[in-house]
């Protein structure tokens, strides 16, 4: 193998590059991205980018002298518009074909939109860093309020950012329960309770009807959300964030399966031994079936062990997950380890949830699967070294 092309120049792109070096891969890498900018860092943009205390230049994953290093080839700003497996070739939007022996598939995805939200104004997502400095520019003239649609963790991370900003905000989850389906019913109450706590309104089980707007054309600007409920709730600044779609259209006629994102072994490998995809993309197969995850710690994981089995031309290694992620909300940190879905029982071990300072551990059929910490840092890092401990001798 001479040549990888490394289709996604987000965090698992860059780890997937970095892996390729440290694994003893010395020829040519070729780093596709659609976005104009080298890898940086998301979790920041819901939080403190957004809040404005800290510059596009400090969410950069790695600084100059590390990028020379690695010795790749960026192509930025260009889109990967088709994969043709028998030339073993990726053909961009610019026109551009790259050649390579094996192909990393890392293009990450998109954030869902609101139906009925196409050309109106005051309507975001955040997933980029130019979804993020728009956001930024409409809260500063915001002058009505803000509604939040979903209170997952981007939502919720930017429920709290615009609370701190002092702009009234609603949230609405038409779930009855924020975060259940990931923290289960009763924690996913008590962090959903994080924003009640400090005065954000929080609508569930209700879904969007529609959304409402004044001018026309160009100038046509949302001014409000219609509930299922029949409420209407004003708002000059409307933030979605209902989940993302894996960019995998680029694929199609591929001989690539696709099915919520790229479908592949339990070592990232998909039935073409020279492609294997990593990050939000990869619908890897797990001990429960296909699981695709969309959080940082996979994308920083998974390509260890995608690199190695492409290297090997061949699956040598499953990916195990940590299911480690954290969320920053109202000035209170919260930190998940392992797999709280699994559990069939939850049990606070330390702390209080009234307090919002516990730690809270999930079992299935009497061993411990998941670990949940609200404001207490330090036994969640305890317990989440067992949990990996288990896991290994597993």
């Amino acid at each position: 193998m001479r040549t990888v092309a490394v289709v996604g120049a987000s965090l698992a792109g860059l780890r997937t590059v970095e892996e390729l070096r440290e694994q003893g891969f010395d020829g040519r890498i070729v780093v596709v991205g659609e976005e104009p900018h080298l890898p940086y860092d998301r979790p920041p943009l819901s939080k403190a980018y957004l809040a404005g205390t800290c510059a596009p230049e400090s969410l950069g994953l790695a600084d100059e002298s590390d990028l020379d290093g690695l010795a790749a080839e960026w192509r930025l700003g260009a889109r990967a518009a088709s994969l043709d497996p028998g030339t073993r070739s990726v053909r961009l939007s610019s026109g551009e074909e790259v050649v390579a022996d094996g192909i990393v598939v890392a293009t990450g995805g998109r954030a869902r939109r609101l139906p009925g939200s196409e050309g109106l104004a005051g309507v975001h997502t955040v997933r980029t860093l130019e979804d993020a400095a728009a956001l930024r520019a409409d809260l500063e003239n915001s002058s009505t309020g803000v509604a939040v649609i979903g209170a997952g963790w981007i939502g919720s991370e930017v429920a709290s950012t615009c609370h701190a900003l002092g702009r009234p905000v609603t949230v609405v989850e038409a779930n009855p329960t924020p975060l259940a389906r990931v923290l289960g019913p009763t924690m996913g109450a008590i962090c959903a309770a994080l924003h009640t706590d400090h005065g954000v309104a929080l609508r569930t089980g209700v879904g969007v009807e529609s959304l409402t707007s004044t001018g026309f054309g160009p100038w046509k600007r949302v001014s409000g959300v219609n509930l299922a409920d029949g409420t209407h709730l004003p708002a000059d600044v409307v933030v979605v964030g209902i989940g993302m779609l894996p960019n995998t259209e680029w694929l199609a006629g591929s001989g690539i399966a696709v099915d919520n994102g790229v479908i592949c072994d339990a070592g990232c490998v998909t039935p073409l031994p020279s492609v294997v995809a990593v990050g939000d993309v990869a619908r890897y197969r797990g001990p429960g079936g296909p699981v695709r995850h969309e959080h940082w710690t996979n994308a920083s994981e998974q390509p260890a062990t995608a690199v190695r089995n492409l290297l090997a031309g061949t699956t040598i290694e499953e990916y195990r997950p940590t299911g480690y992620f954290w969320s920053d909300q109202y000035g209170t940190r919260l930190q998940v380890a392992g797999h709280p879905a699994d559990a069939d029982e939850v049990t606070v071990v330390d702390g209080s949830p009234s307090d919002r300072r516990f730690v809270a551990e999930y079992r299935r059929r009497g061993s411990a699967v998941g670990v949940l910490a609200m404001n207490n840092p330090k036994l969640f890092g305890r317990l989440r070294r067992h949990l990996r401990e288990r896991a290994a001798l597993a």
